[in-house]
């Protein structure tokens, strides 16, 4: 009955990221002129063409790491923290009922000798449902917190989409890759730092807008 939290979900960004990459790489063709002011984020205070702390750098094609966006982001951070702690309580939780269910076990065993056949039987056959059924609430409750996990993970690269198309706009850019799937490119087109910096600012660890999500 051990189990350990399933923390692929850190990991796994290709899959369903591939569309929010796509839609970062055609933003160009969807800008006409004079749309560009619409395309910044108000909350971020980032107006084009003000010199910036934190500038983007003039490039036709940027990348970016975008699992360290998320690892090192305050809200990926904050929801790993919420992640491992709900998997210990699970792991917890599973050692104690794993105890539990093999001392019943044990002592149905030993109560077999000294038992009719039959009365045996059905409680051998009781005490395996139990077990089922326990191992399904349980994987149950690992599924949830897996899910838990993706959900956050969908949440932050749509709410950090408006950032990075900021970014791209302030760079001129055309696309923004994925850093891995490049073969060769400049260290300046690498936005990873920015796109941290500036979702932070935006972002912050998520709590309010999940407290406002949990309150609607």
């Amino acid at each position: 009955m051990t189990q350990a939290v399933d923390t692929r979900h850190r990991w796994a960004l290709a899959g369903w990221l591939a569309p929010f990459l796509c839609a970062l790489a055609v933003l160009p063709l969807m800008i006409q002129p004079g749309a560009a002011q619409e395309a910044t984020v108000p909350a971020a205070g980032f107006p084009i063409g003000e010199t910036l702390q934190l500038g983007a750098p003039q490039t036709g094609l940027l990348t970016i790491h975008s699992e360290r966006l998320y690892a090192e982001s305050a809200f990926g951070q904050r929801v790993t923290q919420e992640l491992d702690a709900e998997g210990a309580v699970l792991t917890a939780e599973n050692r104690k009922i794993e105890a539990e269910l093999r001392a019943e076990e044990l002592d149905l065993t030993e109560r077999r000798s000294s038992m009719d056949p039959e009365a045996f039987r059905a409680l051998a056959d009781a005490f395996d449902k139990k077990v089922q059924e326990t191992r399904r609430n349980q994987d149950q409750k690992l599924r949830g917190i897996n899910q838990m996990g993706e959900d956050a993970r969908r949440d932050f690269f749509t709410a950090s989409l408006p950032v990075l198309q900021q970014i791209m706009l302030e760079a001129g850019a055309g696309a923004i890759l994925e850093h891995a799937s490049v073969f060769l490119s400049a260290d300046a087109a690498d936005v990873t730092d920015l796109a941290i910096a500036r979702v932070n600012e935006v972002l912050g660890d998520g709590r309010d807008s999940q407290a406002e999500a949990d309150s609607e």
